[in-house]
């Protein structure tokens, strides 16, 4: 079994406030819970242009559970175009 953590960094200049954040960030997480993952926001909470989220899959090998994240990382992208600021995978095996 492996866990695969993807945390994800974002930037959203449009929002002027906590409601404008949350509306965006509802929108990210509906459309990344296809892929069979757990999703939370984890950081910057009382940011309203900043947000930490934390992305958790389980697999049975690694290779799956990097795909899977990679594809969640493709769909935020399509979703909100530029607002990745920083991405980083760990693997619990």
């Amino acid at each position: 079994m492996v866990v695969g953590l993807l945390s994800i960094e974002l930037y959203i200049p449009g929002a002027q406030s906590l409601k404008e954040k949350r509306m965006v960030l509802r929108r990210v997480k509906d459309r990344v819970r296809k892929f069979n993952v757990a999703v939370s926001e984890v950081e910057h909470h009382d940011l309203w242009q900043r947000a930490g989220l934390g992305i958790v899959t389980i697999s049975t090998d690694q290779a799956h559970a990097d795909a899977e994240l990679s594809a969640v990382v493709g769909e935020i992208e399509r979703v909100e175009p530029g607002a990745i600021t920083r991405t980083q995978v760990e693997f619990l095996t």
